[in-house]
């Protein structure tokens, strides 16, 4: 993990389209093309930046360059076979893709003989037991 003097990432406001909410093609049912498209019109309220107006993405929102690109303090790298885990350091994160339920159990043990932090670890794909979480659920 990098070692970092206090710079956590901040929440940034989600950028979304305007008026997305009242059409269709603008996202309202479909999340993918809430996307960010660039206020153009004269009178548009967001452009001027007027109160009460969602904001506008800006170079003050963009992250530090020392956190820029990490997930949760680890740099990503994608793994598809057991070649690849054997190159990597200490400090990366793993992300297994693209593979199925046999080999992604083969990548996440080699992964934690080497210690090396699986940042797409879900419960369904989970098969040695440190991965696994406790019932929550209270008895009745």
């Amino acid at each position: 993990m990098v070692e970092i003097e206090k710079v956590t990432k901040r929440k940034k406001p989600t950028f979304l389209r305007r008026d997305w909410h009242k059409k269709i093609k603008f996202g309202k049912t479909v999340k993918k093309n809430r996307k960010w498209r660039g206020a153009k019109g004269r009178h548009n309220k967001i452009r001027l930046g007027q109160k009460g107006y969602s904001s506008r993405p800006k170079i003050g929102y963009s992250e530090n360059k020392q956190i820029k690109g990490l997930i949760a303090g680890y740099n990503p790298i994608y793994v598809e076979n057991l070649n690849q885990v054997k190159i990597l350091k200490k400090g990366d994160g793993v992300i297994i893709s693209h593979v199925g339920a046999k080999k992604r159990k083969e990548i996440t043990d080699a992964c934690i003989k080497q210690g090396l932090i699986i940042l797409n670890k879900y419960k369904k794909q989970a098969s040695p037991s440190e991965f696994e979480k406790p019932e929550l659920r209270s008895k009745k």
